[in-house]
C-alpha cells in the first residue's frame, strides 16, 4: 500500500467528482469533547457527502463491558447494516474526511478496510477542499439508497489484551505525552500506559491539518523502529490509534489495532500498568 491509496489531495478528488458516478463521500466530523458534529455538518459539508456519527456507526453502542473500552469495534453483521445505509458497493469508490487532521475519518477509513473495502482519508480535509475552490452543501444531506453489499471482516488485523501484553515487537501509544507518562488522565479509570509501549501522539502525523510528507513520516516511525519489527496500534479509546495505522499504511507499514484500548487495559485490575517516558 502507498500514499495514494491512502490518501487523496483535494484536488484530486475535484476531478473525481466530475465523473458520471462520483465517488461516495462520508463527513466523520467527532472529537473526545465534541463528538457530534452534525451541527458543523449542516453549516457546510463536501457535495452530496453523508454525515457518519462515530459513536453510533463506527464503534458498538454496548458499552457494558469496560473491558472491551469506549469505543468497541462493531459487530460484523452491525456494520454491514452500516455500510448498507451508506449506499456502498463492492466497487464504490469512498472518500472519507473530517475537519481535524483526519483523526475521526481514519477510524472510517480503517473499518472499511476491516469490512474488505477501499477507502481514502482527504487530506486536509474540508478545509483543504475550501482552500482549493470546492462548493460546499448546506443542510442534514440527503439519503441514499441502500446497497445489498456483503463485507468481508477481519481484513485488518485486531488484536487483544493478551496479545498486546505480550507483543513481539513494537507496540505504539497514540496519545498525548502527559497521558502516555501517566501524569493525568481525563477519561479512563487509571493514568499510564501498556508496559512496553512506545509514545507516538498522532497529533506529530500531521501539520497545520495536513499529513506529514512521506519523508517525515518515515523519519519518525524510523525513530520509533515501526517500519520493520511487527506493529501494534492503540490509544485511549481505539480511535485516533486508526490515524497511526493509517500513516503506517501510507508507508506500506502493515500495523495491527488493539481496538480496546487504554480505555480496556485500564479497567481491567489483573493488568499493569506502567508510567513515565
Amino acid at each position: 500500500m502507498s500514499r495514494s491509496d491512502v490518501l487523496i489531495t483535494a484536488e484530486e478528488l475535484s476531478g473525481l467528482t466530475a465523473r458520471r458516478i462520483p465517488p461516495r463521500l462520508l463527513d466523520v466530523r467527532w472529537t473526545q469533547l465534541r463528538p457530534d458534529g452534525r451541527d458543523d455538518f449542516a453549516r457546510g459539508h463536501l457535495p452530496h457527502a453523508l454525515y457518519v456519527d462515530l459513536d453510533s456507526e463506527l464503534a458498538d453502542p454496548d458499552r457494558s463491558d469496560p473491558r472491551a473500552g469506549r469505543h468497541p469495534l462493531p459487530s460484523p453483521a452491525r456494520f454491514e447494516e452500516t455500510v448498507r445505509s451508506w449506499g456502498i458497493d463492492t466497487g464504490t469508490e469512498v472518500i472519507v474526511y473530517d475537519d481535524n487532521a483526519g483523526l475521526g475519518a481514519a477510524r472510517a477509513w480503517w473499518l472499511l478496510r476491516w469490512a474488505g473495502l477501499s477507502a481514502r482519508v482527504l487530506d486536509g480535509g474540508i478545509d483543504a477542499w475550501v482552500a482549493a475552490g470546492g462548493d460546499l452543501e448546506f443542510g442534514a444531506g440527503s439519503p441514499v439508497e441502500p446497497s445489498s453489499v456483503v463485507i468481508t471482516p477481519g481484513s485488518m488485523p485486531v488484536i487483544d489484551a493478551d496479545t498486546a501484553a505480550q507483543w513481539d515487537g513494537v507496540l505504539l501509544d497514540a496519545r498525548a505525552p502527559e497521558r502516555f507518562r501517566g501524569e493525568t488522565e481525563p477519561f479512563d479509570s487509571q493514568a499510564g500506559h501498556i508496559p512496553g509501549a512506545k509514545n507516538a501522539p498522532v497529533t506529530e502525523n500531521a501539520e497545520g491539518g495536513r499529513i506529514l510528507s512521506e519523508e517525515a513520516l518515515r523519519e519518525r516511525f524510523s525513530e520509533l523502529g515501526a517500519l520493520e519489527d511487527p506493529v501494534a496500534v492503540y490509544c485511549g479509546s481505539g480511535v485516533t490509534a486508526c490515524h497511526n495505522a493509517m500513516v503506517l499504511a501510507s508507508l506500506g507499514v502493515g500495523s495491527s489495532l488493539y481496538p480496546a484500548s487504554w480505555s480496556g487495559w485500564s479497567s481491567d485490575p489483573s493488568r499493569s500498568v506502567a508510567t513515565g517516558a
